[in-house]
C-alpha cells in the first residue's frame, strides 16, 4: 500500500527497489560506487572532486562525450553511405560550449555549430577550422555576420529577408562569397514541451515553405551567396523518428520544386534527439535513428525520381548532456506536511535555479543520488532544492532519496552536461559554478568557477581594489 508521501508522487516515478542504484543510461557509462559507497566518475571520487573544486561542481565525462560523439559520426556516415551519399555531423554548441569540449568533438570527426558572434569566437579560439563551422541565429547582427564572412565560416542558415539582404550588403562590399542555407519552418509539431518545439508555424524561427521559395530566389540573384539547401530544425529532447520523417516529407516537397531553378546539394535535418533523464526515459538507440532517418529521405528521393542530397544534423543535447553529473553538498532538510498526513522531504542544496534554470523554465524532471556513501534507510519522497529566494527554485522535482540523507552530504544529479551551464546565470549574486573534466582517474578544470571578488568587480559602483580585509568569500583553489 502507498504512504501517504507517495501518493504525491507523480505516476511514472516508482519506489526504486535500490535507493542507491545508478539507473541504465542516465548516468555516464564510467559512473560507479567504490567501496565505500561514494560515486566515481571518470575513475575519480565525488570526495576528491568536492575537496579540490568545491560544489556546487559541473563534472564532465571526457569519455562519455566523445564516445557519443564518435557514436553520431559513425552512424550518420554508415546509414547515408547505404543509400549512396554522405553526411555532415555539427555539434549543436549551444548544449554547452568550451574550447575543450570544442577539441573534443573535431578530435572525434564533427563540425561545430553556433548561434552568436560570442559562441563563434569561442570556437575560433579553439582552433575550429572556420570552414567547418555553421552559423545560426534568427538575430544575427551586422558585425556578427561580417565577422562570419570575414573568417571564412562554413555555412550561415539565414532566417530572415533581413538578413539575405545584410549578407549581400557584406559580400558586395569585401567581394567574399559565402554559402548559406534557408532555414524552413516544416509545420511539423514535435512531441515536447511548447518551449522547445521549433517546428511549429507560430514562432521566431526560419521562413514559411511558401516563402522559403522567394527566399532562395533572392539569393540565387546574389552573386555573393551560394545557396546550399534547406535546413529544418523540429524541435529537442525528441523521441522516435516519426517527427523526423514526416519533417523530411515536407521539406522534400520544397527541395523539388527548387531543383528547377538550380541545385540544391544538401539538406539539414537539424538535431533535438532526446536522452535519458530518468529511468522511464527510453531514446531511440543512435544508429536506429541515423538508418530510419536517412532510409526516409532516401524514400522520398527515390519517390520523386531525384537524387538524394548529402545531409547534415546537429546534435547537442545527445553528445553531452549524459556526460554531465553536478555535485551539490545538501544543507538543510525540512520535512513539509502536504496535506491529509503526506509529507514531502525539502533537500536544500547549495545551488540551484542558477545552475540548473531547466527544471524552472521546462517543467525539466531530474534524477538525484545520494553521492557521498549509500543510504541505509528506506526511500523517502523528497523534493531537491536550491538556495535562492524563488520558490520556483527547484533542482528535482520529485524524486525517492535515502530517508539518513543530512546536511555536508553530496548530492549527484545526472545529465547536467546540456543547457545547465549554457542557461546558468548570477541571480541573487551567486557565483557560477566551475566545469570539471574526468578521465581515467584525473580531473583538470576546463571552464573556472567565478567567484565572489569576480562579480563585485563589474558592479561599477564597488572599488574592489580598496578591498584589504579577507573579509570575502573565498572559492577553493582549484575550481577557480
Amino acid at each position: 500500500m502507498l504512504s501517504p508521501a507517495d501518493s504525491l508522487a507523480p505516476e511514472w516515478l516508482v519506489v526504486p527497489e535500490d535507493v542507491n542504484d545508478l539507473a541504465n543510461g542516465v548516468w555516464p557509462a564510467s559512473a560507479t560506487r567504490d567501496g565505500d559507497g561514494a560515486l566515481v566518475l571518470g575513475g575519480v571520487s565525488v570526495q576528491a572532486l568536492a575537496r579540490t573544486y568545491g560544489t556546487p561542481v559541473l563534472v564532465l565525462d571526457e569519455d562519455e562525450v566523445r564516445t557519443r560523439a564518435r557514436a553520431f559520426r559513425t552512424a550518420f556516415d554508415a546509414a547515408t553511405a547505404a543509400h549512396g551519399t554522405t553526411a555532415q555531423v555539427y555539434y549543436a554548441g549551444k548544449a554547452f560550449l568550451s574550447a575543450t569540449v570544442a577539441r573534443w568533438v573535431i578530435d572525434e570527426g564533427l563540425r561545430v555549430d553556433v548561434c552568436t558572434g560570442g559562441e563563434l569566437e569561442v570556437a575560433l579560439a579553439a582552433g575550429v577550422a572556420p570552414a567547418s563551422i555553421g552559423f545560426h541565429g534568427n538575430n544575427k547582427s551586422t558585425a556578427e555576420l561580417e565577422r562570419a564572412v570575414q573568417v571564412g565560416v562554413g555555412s550561415i542558415i539565414v532566417d530572415s529577408d533581413i538578413e539575405i539582404e545584410r549578407l549581400a550588403a557584406i559580400t558586395a562590399r569585401t567581394g567574399a562569397v559565402q554559402r548559406v542555407f534557408v532555414r524552413v519552418i516544416s509545420g511539423v509539431h514535435a512531441e515536447t514541451h511548447d518551449f522547445l518545439a521549433t517546428a511549429h508555424e507560430d514562432q521566431k524561427f526560419g521562413f514559411a515553405l511558401p516563402d522559403a521559395e522567394t527566399a532562395v530566389a533572392r539569393i540565387r540573384e546574389l552573386s555573393g551567396l551560394d545557396f546550399a539547401g534547406l535546413h529544418c530544425h523540429i524541435g529537442s529532447q525528441i523521441f522516435g523518428v516519426a517527427g523526423f520523417r514526416e519533417s523530411a516529407s515536407r521539406v522534400l516537397e520544397l527541395h523539388e520544386r527548387l531543383l528547377d531553378g538550380g541545385p540544391v546539394p544538401q539538406m539539414n535535418l537539424g538535431g533535438g534527439f532526446g536522452i535519458a533523464y530518468t529511468r522511464i526515459d527510453d531514446p531511440t538507440p543512435i544508429d536506429e535513428l541515423a538508418a530510419e532517418i536517412v532510409a526516409s529521405v532516401a524514400d522520398g528521393c527515390e519517390a520523386r525520381g531525384i537524387a538524394i542530397p548529402a545531409l547534415s544534423f546537429e546534435p547537442g543535447r545527445a553528445i553531452v548532456g549524459t556526460a554531465g553529473v553536478t555535485l551539490y553538498e545538501v544543507g538543510t532538510t525540512k520535512d513539509v506536511t502536504i496535506e491529509s498526513g503526506a509529507v514531502r522531504r525539502y533537500v536544500s542544496v547549495d545551488g540551484g535555479m542558477s545552475d540548473n534554470a531547466r527544471t524552472a523554465l521546462y517543467g525539466a524532471q531530474f534524477s538525484a543520488r545520494l553521492a557521498s556513501r549509500v543510504g541505509s534507510d528506506a526511500p523517502q519522497l523528497s523534493r531537491v532544492v536550491g538556495k535562492h529566494c524563488e520558490s520556483g527554485d527547484i533542482v528535482v522535482d520529485h524524486e525517492y532519496l535515502p530517508a539518513d540523507l543530512v546536511p555536508g552530504d553530496l548530492l549527484a544529479v545526472p545529465a547536467t552536461g546540456a543547457y545547465c551551464v549554457s542557461l546558468s546565470s548570477n541571480y541573487n549574486h551567486v557565483p557560477r559554478p566551475p566545469v570539471v573534466a574526468v578521465r581515467g582517474g584525473e580531473s583538470r578544470v576546463i571552464v573556472r568557477g567565478e567567484t565572489i571578488a569576480d562579480l563585485l568587480s563589474r558592479d561599477a559602483g564597488i572599488d574592489v581594489a580598496n578591498d584589504s580585509d579577507g573579509s570575502r568569500p573565498s572559492t577553493p583553489e582549484g575550481a577557480r
